[in-house]
């Protein structure tokens, strides 16, 4: 279909009319057209006409009228009726009702010629004469005669017949002077006059004035109409098409209003046409045979002319108007067209620029199957964009196919649409290929590496002490022999058919891996032909079987001999190559050891570890994610935020604390510095040293914990998280993701000590020996705040104190020095269970105490019962002759605190960090005192020891007592010693008091608030019965039992060298287990652990519970 381009103003916005539109807009302005001319056809003049409503006044006078009746030649006929003031009439009156009266009939009848009646049979002659002399010098029309009724009085009618002879050519005019209306009948149809002049007709001049302003009016409303149309008609025609939607749609808006304006002028004056012929067809709906004038045949045809036409020009507006909201609803869609179009493409460029910007080089399987989730992740987005860009270029076919005015702009945009698409699913279909290819060489290169490292620890693992018998030998050869067997299936045969195969998606560290692992099996090969040699030898050779221990006697039962060498632990590579370095065999010139082997083992085992850390990083990043968007973020979501609990809504912080930092730092930088050292893994240590101040975001988190656990308690059952966890499709709560972040932590020490033991006398490995020490500050730190901010009672500030240094469970006895008698509280034989805090400036004294959580586990707090001024404290090192006990003393030994620590090794710890406490102290005041003295210009002062002169003189601040452990029952302890004054003394040593000496005197407890609790809680101590474990434990030998974080244990009884006979009650397996390893393993029911997060030298432990197992689980005894 041809266009008509009215105007152009750019490729966007441009006016583009079909001939459909301009052949409808020739109608419309040819109706309006028409309107105008019936309305001018009306009126019969070019100059402006004059209506009935104009001269309303003069017409209603009644000097001239129009009755409508007709002379024999079929000219209209006016009539001058009787009017005794004519002369009185002005001349502009006159001309104007005479010019509205001619100006009635239509131009045929006009032109055949007015005849006028003029009725002056009342009147005189002179009258006549003036009225007819009048008339000939104002009549606008042709005249074709003029009948006069002269007066009928005998002087008036004889000065008429006499005078009018001398007088008709001043008139100008025919005039017919007629005597009667008889006379008249004989130039005029008696039908035609009205009944004055004795015709038929029944004229009403009121009636008349009304219809002709009604048919005026509704010529001038049809007129008008017509214009305003035309001119909205034009407008729309010539209306330049908006650039925006929103313009477009302001436009559409703007021009249907406009267009119901005109329907409403169209509209009423239709009404007002319909109700004007009702009118003028009145007398024949009265009486069908009423004959109508002339004139009232012409204004019954007019109004049917007007009304028709109104009609035709409002069909033609409506056609018009159809077209133009066409146009530009069709305009929307393009402009919404190109909107989505310039989103979509926007959204594809950038779609393609990430594909083109992403690699698919791999370096491992994990790392493979980490990008192509990446790449599965681009491809799902770009798949939405590909499905929305279709839909689109689907919508602009639809706007083609349906006649759109711009199908040239439209169908380009589409073809790019798929075109880009096309691309985008290419490129992803080529990359998605590439990179499984290069998934299925990595799985090869893993298959054939894997397959060394087996054979590596086929050979690490061989026992010596077999190797030596003919038997173990040819034994030991069979299984060299069978493994190589399996080379077909897993080792790499050709190395250029190899590079061949995969040469699309080779990369030269893929190549370099290739080498490599061709090298790697060239090695094994190489060692496994010596091995084979040097097992053949041995086979053939009869040696004698070395050994070097006598066998112990032969055990009667399991049960019976539990103490036996924990040879036969489970399979470890590390325990294989730990032997075979120990346990060399020299057979002739063969060693089946060699150095290079065991740094290969070591490598091997160290990329196992990395893999290791690798791996859980990216699973731990992963789950992150999966918590804040499948929780975290749907509890802003409206669709299910309804189903949270009011009071939940503001408490996100707590139930999920720092975790969205700990995502992040993980996300965008841990993971990605911990990639960077996937070959060289000996170095990670470096990595964490570096992050090691980001990691302790971790402190907040596991503060944080019991407040979010707390919360989740109240909340667990809230129809949110289910229907979240059923989203996520999830096996396990929220409640188990959100330890998480405590679990991540404690597994970085674990990978660490590992790296570390397969390191030694690596480059990095002082640095990950330095990063372990720190990972385990880092937890001690946790597990210390955790402590702290359980404590109870205390009316101070903690902080005030210092920092934190140690903390751990005693037993504690107290002894008191009432007046000069010292008395010892005889009454009191147990300890006292206490939780001691050492801060910088003051030790704690708690007690422990569980607590219930509403039916959940007990949760532990401590009880503050006193606290000791490190300012005023000393401690004597070695206390009644046991090495887990010291003293802390204080105000001259006034009170003694007697501490018994679980180990001795924890004692040690503790007097060590006392002693460097008050050693600070000490330096502190000395320092302080010397610039006193230096400020007062004074001697300085004497040495401490010299303030009492009955007091030793001491050296250092330290003595350690010296006796033989063999007498320590029967001499005196010398015990070691240090104070610190308080504000009171101004010295810093006191004399020592021997443990001897204190038991000579009594001793009473006094009001000491330690001695205030009347329950004491005993010594831990193993007994037979029901236990859980918290943490596993691998079986040691064939008669020991193996035991899983979660199990629930029977102690059945005690035997020799510190082992327990032992029932698993889940799988109803019986051994024995070590005692050692059950105070650190087990808890009775309902109880809490406190396992060390350091070295074992500081017991401290992070509460928390589970909700999901209902047990009361340590941090440090969740398995990483």
């Amino acid at each position: 279909m041809g266009q008509w381009t009215v105007g152009i103003r750019d490729m966007n916005s441009f006016v583009s009319i079909s001939l459909e539109e301009m052949r409808s807009f020739y109608r419309l302005s040819e109706s309006c057209q028409s309107c105008q001319r019936l309305h001018h056809d009306l009126l019969q003049t070019e100059e402006p006409p004059l209506c009935a409503a104009q001269i309303g006044t003069e017409l209603e006078k009644r000097f001239a009228f129009l009755p409508g009746g007709r002379g024999l030649s079929g000219g209209p006929i006016i009539i001058f009726p009787e009017f005794p003031d004519f002369h009185d009439i002005q001349d502009d009156e006159l001309h104007d009702v005479l010019g509205y009266l001619t100006s009635i009939p239509s131009v045929a009848a006009s032109g055949l010629g007015f005849v006028l009646v003029i009725d002056r049979r009342l009147d005189r002659w002179a009258a006549v004469k003036s009225t007819l002399l009048r008339i000939a010098g104002c009549f606008p029309a042709p005249l074709q005669s003029v009948l006069v009724l002269r007066p009928t009085a005998l002087l008036q009618r004889t000065l008429s017949d006499f005078l009018f002879k001398f007088s008709r050519d001043d008139f100008k005019m025919k005039v017919v002077m007629l005597s009667s209306v008889a006379e008249l009948h004989a130039y005029i149809d008696p039908g035609q006059l009205t009944s004055e002049l004795g015709g038929p007709q029944e004229y009403n001049h009121e009636s008349w004035i009304s219809h002709r302003t009604a048919i005026e009016a509704f010529a001038l409303m049809v007129k008008t109409v017509a214009q305003t149309l035309q001119a909205f008609g034009t407008e729309l025609a010539e209306t330049e098409l908006p650039n925006e939607a929103e313009q477009t749609t302001a436009l559409l808006r703007e021009h249907s209003a406009t267009k119901e304006r005109m329907k409403e002028d169209l509209r009423v004056a239709l009404s007002q046409g319909g109700r004007l012929l009702d009118c003028i067809n009145e007398p024949l709906q009265d009486d069908p045979e009423y004959p109508m004038t002339h004139e009232e045949m012409e204004n019954l045809v007019t109004v049917q002319r007007l009304l028709g036409q109104l009609d035709e020009t409002e069909t033609a507006f409506d056609d018009f108007w159809e077209r133009h909201r066409t146009k530009l609803e069709q305009c929307l869609q393009l402009r919404h067209f190109e909107l989505h179009f310039r989103d979509v493409r926007a959204q594809l460029e950038a779609a393609a620029e990430r594909l083109s910007g992403f690699s698919e080089v791999t370096v491992s399987p994990a790392h493979g199957e980490h990008v192509l989730k990446e790449l599965q992740a681009h491809e799902d987005r770009a798949a939405e964009l590909v499905d929305s860009a279709l839909s689109l270029a689907s919508e602009g076919d639809l706007l083609i196919s349906n006649s759109h005015y711009a199908e040239d702009s439209i169908l380009p945009k589409c073809c790019e649409l798929r075109g880009v698409c096309e691309t985008i699913v290419s490129v992803v279909r080529s990359k998605k290929s590439g990179l499984l290819r290069a998934m299925e060489l990595h799985r090869a290169l893993e298959k054939a590496s894997l397959w060394c490292e087996e054979g590596i620890f086929l050979l690490a693992s061989q026992p010596v002490d077999r190797c030596q018998s003919q038997e173990g030998a040819q034994g030991a050869l069979q299984e060299l022999e069978r493994f190589m067997e399996t080379s077909h299936l897993h080792a790499l045969d050709n190395h250029g058919a190899l590079c061949c195969q995969y040469e699309a998606v080779l990369t030269t560290q893929l190549r370099d891996q290739i080498e490599k692992v061709f090298q790697k099996q060239s090695s094994v090969q190489e060692m496994f032909d010596k091995r084979r040699v040097s097992l053949k030898k041995l086979a053939a050779k009869q040696t004698r079987p070395v050994q070097p221990v006598a066998p112990r006697p032969e055990v009667k039962s399991p049960q019976s001999s539990p103490n036996q060498q924990r040879k036969e632990r489970r399979y470890s590579a590390d325990n294989a190559i730990v032997k075979k370095a120990e346990s060399p065999v020299h057979n002739g010139t063969t060693r089946h050891a060699s150095l290079s082997e065991e740094e290969e083992n070591l490598a091997v085992l160290r990329r196992h570890v990395m893999n290791e850390l690798l791996e859980t990083e990216r699973a731990y990043v992963d789950e992150l994610l999966c918590v804040l968007d499948g929780y975290a973020a749907e509890m802003e979501n409206p669709v299910v935020s309804h189903l949270l609990p009011v009071s939940l809504l503001s408490k996100k912080d707590v139930l999920f604390g720092n975790m969205p930092e700990i995502y992040q730092f993980h996300k965008r930088t841990f993971l990605k510095e911990l990639e960077a050292y996937t070959d060289c893994p000996e170095l990670v240590g470096r990595c964490f040293l570096e992050r090691m101040k980001d990691l302790q975001i971790y402190e907040a988190y596991c503060q944080n914990k019991p407040r979010s656990e707390s919360l989740w308690r109240q909340y667990s059952d809230c129809a949110f998280f289910q229907e979240c966890q059923k989203k996520l499709e999830h096996k396990l709560g929220l409640d188990s993701y959100l330890l998480k972040p405590v679990q991540r932590i404690t597994k970085y020490q674990l990978l660490l000590k590992e790296l570390l033991k397969y390191s030694k006398g690596c480059d990095g490995a002082d640095d990950l020996q330095e990063a372990l020490s720190s990972i385990l500050g880092i937890l001690k730190a946790v597990n210390d705040s955790m402590h702290l901010i359980a404590i109870t009672g205390y009316e101070g500030n903690l902080s005030e104190l210092g920092r934190l240094l140690m903390q751990g469970s005693f037993s504690v006895w107290t002894e008191h020095k009432k007046g000069h008698a010292k008395v010892k509280d005889l009454a009191r034989f147990k300890p006292m269970q206490r939780h001691l805090f050492l801060h910088q400036r003051a030790l704690l004294f708690c007690k422990r105490r569980e607590e219930n959580g509403e039916g959940y586990e007990k949760a532990p707090s401590y009880s503050f019962k006193h606290s000791l001024s490190m300012s005023a404290v000393g401690i004597t090192e070695n206390a009644k002759g046991d090495n887990k006990k010291f003293e802390v003393w204080c105000n001259s030994r006034d009170e003694v605190f007697i501490v018994q620590a679980p180990t001795a090794e924890i004692k040690t710890a503790w007097v060590n960090e006392i002693r460097k406490v008050l050693t600070e102290q000490l330096h502190a005041c000395r320092e302080a005192s010397q610039q006193k003295s230096s400020d007062v210009i004074s001697p300085p002062p004497p040495p401490p020891a010299s303030i009492n002169n009955n007091s030793p003189v001491c050296l250092s601040p330290f003595r350690s007592g010296q006796k033989n452990q063999k007498n320590k029952e029967e001499k005196k302890v010398e015990a070691s010693e240090i104070s610190c004054s308080s504000p009171k003394h101004k010295g810093w040593t006191k004399p020592s008091m021997s443990v001897d000496a204190c038991e000579e005197n009594d001793y009473s407890s006094g009001d000491d608030p330690l001695n205030s609790d009347t329950e004491e809680e005993p010594l831990k101590k193993l007994a037979p019965g029901k236990y859980t474990v918290l943490s596993d434990c691998e079986k040691a030998g064939p008669q020991e039992l193996s035991v899983k974080s979660g199990d629930t244990v029977q102690l059945i009884r005690e035997g020799d060298d510190g082992l327990w006979f032992v029932r698993n009650l889940r799988s109803n397996r019986e051994g024995w287990v070590a005692a050692a390893n059950l105070l650190s393993l087990l808890s009775e029911s309902k109880s809490s652990q406190s396992l060390s997060s350091s070295d074992g030298s500081v017991s401290g432990n992070i509460s928390t519970s589970s909700s999901c197992s209902e047990t009361y689980t340590s941090y440090s005894d969740i398995k990483p």
